[in-house]
């Protein structure tokens, strides 16, 4: 492990959501017993159906996650971004692994296995509420990625989801979210066509502001607005 690498993961577990409520030596625990790893762009973390167990900690990069629609199509369903956690721990939810992650971009990530996720336990048992915390955060948002698809018109549904994604920027600029309209188009079931219709009308009204690949919100309390119909 790296020592710039392991500065780094240190820094990202500390300013991570997950963990803000819990004292700086379990972010520093989990860094001493996890393992870190690098993945080019195209390389997967983890694979639906995988039963490997523990979990993995986005350090740097980005990862997009999918999931298999009934005809075997990988749909994508979100992405995973410096802080965010992937996998899950057996002992509050068995089976196997739900999605697969891809490396968008050159990532860093923290693994840390079930074994790793008892040595961390025996200093700092808070992790168990930790990681039950995280989990119901992300059926949370899978419950709200739902929803949003079902009550709301293309319109509203895609600021919804540029709002959904941006939640855990915790800068004080302008979030930035790294994503194409394409894909964007497939996370809420709408068409390209449609996204770029909304998006381009957005950006007239100094909602956001587009980039090769990347969304800038702007207008954070515009956008809301208009996801509240």
């Amino acid at each position: 492990m790296k020592r710039n690498d392991q500065d780094l993961a240190l820094r990202v577990l500390k300013r991570a959501l997950w963990l803000k409520d819990y004292s700086p030596d379990l972010a520093e625990s989990l860094v001493t017993e996890g393992r870190l790893m690098r993945l080019n762009v195209g390389e997967w973390a983890q694979a639906e159906g995988d039963d490997r167990n523990g979990l993995f900690v986005v350090i740097d990069g980005l990862l997009h996650s999918y999931y298999a629609a009934l005809d075997d199509r990988m749909t994508m369903i979100g992405f995973a971004e410096p802080g965010s956690v992937l996998g899950h721990a057996t002992r509050y939810s068995g089976g196997p692994r739900l999605v697969t992650a891809v490396c968008a971009e050159p990532s860093i990530l923290l693994e840390i296995s079930e074994s790793a996720l008892d040595r961390v336990a025996e200093r700092s048992p808070e992790i168990w509420r930790a990681i039950a915390g995280f989990a119901y955060a992300a059926m949370r948002n899978t419950l709200q990625m739902a929803a949003d698809v079902i009550s709301l018109r293309p319109r509203e549904r895609i600021a919804a989801r540029l709002l959904a994604t941006a939640r855990g920027d915790q800068t004080d600029e302008a979030p930035v979210i790294k994503i194409s309209q394409e894909l964007l188009g497939e996370m809420i079931g709408v068409t390209r066509k449609t996204v770029n219709f909304h998006l381009s009308a957005f950006e007239r009204g100094g909602l956001i502001r587009l980039g090769y690949g990347r969304i800038e919100l702007c207008d954070v309390s515009g956008l809301r607005e208009i996801a509240n119909g």
